[in-house]
């Protein structure tokens, strides 16, 4: 992670720390610290680390860098200063998603628009994090979806099995640009800020906040957070003393509510959670999409997904129900599907080349589904791995079978470096608070 100028990082310790002490202040003057060149610069140097396509003009890292990367920031300081930035319309492309049934539109700024949108981003953030909510995990600094996860599985294991799985109807693509300026102005008192952020909104078009804007995640939790609002009071109005009626996690759009099975008001609690949702995605303008969207009782043997893991109640040895979670059986064939497009593009090349292609793969979905219990599901992925390599092998000499006499399990992982670290964490390490 890029790390700011430390006078930058102190000014949005200052701003967070106002913004924590006193939550009806209203910022301004702001936009002179959008256009300060070590705010550019840093917003430059996270755009760079994470590299990414060029925009509609073309214009590559690469060419910015030849060109002079000072005068690139000093441009675009100038056109922030005489009031004269205008975005550029951000291009457009189809991401496949569900094994290529569907595709996800994202969009990608230009350069020099994502170094804007990291500018605004760095001084409206630490204003906007001391609002949030417990429950919000979505693309927020120290945050990540395994610690959700951790959260919902601690709720799980604490009698929270009746769960209300919300899927909302194109959430990015919903979201009103004048709801979202209502929100943010409720914490901006800066003309120009604003100014800015609606340019920045209508470039992408009328509604809506496009995927893949650097601001686009902050800009996505503003508009939910009265949505985690309103469950924080239902949480602190239900519970009791030393627990908890209901808990939830947020992950940007992707949302779980779970409610306690052993109390008297579970079922109420459910009709009225389901019902106060509806009514505050209405008021936002978003369609929650009720063919996939469901109320799941864990302690009868339902599961549902949440961040493309599975999640259910077991038995342990003991006969107590605990939580169980494992990646997602349309996840792992995702992942095979992949891996087995390499071994098929490639099969004429050496066995080093596929690996160094592989491994990328594997350790990136590893890492993402390292917690829970996931274990069985890594040792048949590393099995089918394995089986593929000694397949190559045995196809470059023109001989049937794995080779089993041939190469030890050591040797492969060993000598060749096939990805070897098939290892779960415990889900408990980071655990939020769970009443």
């Amino acid at each position: 992670m890029i790390k700011a100028p430390i006078s930058l990082q102190d000014l949005r310790r200052k701003l967070y720390i106002k913004a924590k002490t006193e939550s009806s202040w209203r910022f301004w003057g702001l936009y002179v610290h959008v256009c300060k060149i070590e705010t550019l610069r840093a917003a430059y140097a996270s755009a760079r680390a994470n590299q990414g396509a060029p925009g509609v003009d073309g214009v590559t890292f690469e060419t910015i860098e030849q060109q002079g990367v000072e005068r690139f920031l000093n441009q675009i300081r100038d056109e922030l200063t005489q009031s004269t930035y205008t975005p550029l319309p951000p291009r457009k492309t189809e991401i496949p998603k569900d094994g290529g049934r569907k595709v996800r539109i994202l969009s990608i700024p230009a350069i020099r628009d994502r170094v804007v949108q990291g500018a605004l981003k760095l001084i409206l953030e630490p204003i906007f994090e001391a609002d949030f909510q417990p429950g919000s995990y979505g693309y927020r600094p120290k945050r990540t979806a395994h610690d959700a996860i951790a959260r919902v599985t601690k709720a799980i294991a604490l009698g929270k099995t009746h769960v209300i799985d919300l899927d909302l109807r194109a959430f990015f693509d919903s979201v009103r640009h004048d709801r979202l300026l209502e929100l943010v102005a409720r914490r901006i008192q800066d003309n120009e800020i604003l100014h800015l952020l609606k340019v920045i909104l209508k470039s992408s078009g009328s509604l809506g906040v496009s995927q893949g804007g650097v601001i686009s995640p902050l800009l996505s939790n503003v508009y939910l957070n009265e949505v985690d609002r309103m469950l924080e009071r239902a949480k602190a109005v239900t519970a009791g003393p030393g627990y908890t009626l209901i808990e939830y996690a947020r992950f940007a759009d992707d949302m779980v509510v779970l409610v306690n099975e052993r109390d008297a008001r579970a079922s109420w609690m459910l009709q009225v959670v389901s019902r106060r949702l509806r009514e505050e995605f209405a008021a936002l303008g978003v369609t929650v999409n009720e063919e996939k969207s469901r109320t799941v009782d864990l302690s009868r043997g339902e599961s549902f997904g949440f961040l493309g893991f599975d999640m259910r109640c077991v038995l342990s040895r003991n006969q107590r129900w605990r939580p169980h979670c494992t990646p997602k059986l349309k996840k792992r064939t995702e992942l095979m599907r992949t891996v087995k497009e390499v071994f098929r593009r490639y099969h004429s090349q050496p066995v080093h080349r596929v690996i160094e292609l592989i491994n990328p793969i594997l350790r990136g979905w590893v890492n993402y589904f390292a917690v829970g219990n996931s274990s069985r599901h890594f040792a048949l992925i590393k099995r089918w791995v394995e089986l593929k390599i000694r397949r190559h092998l045995m196809r470059a000499r023109k001989r049937r079978g794995f080779g089993w006499s041939r190469w030890s399990t050591s040797w492969i992982y060993a000598t060749l470096g096939l990805f070897n670290g098939y290892r779960v964490h415990d889900w408990r390490r980071k655990a939020s608070p769970a009443g």
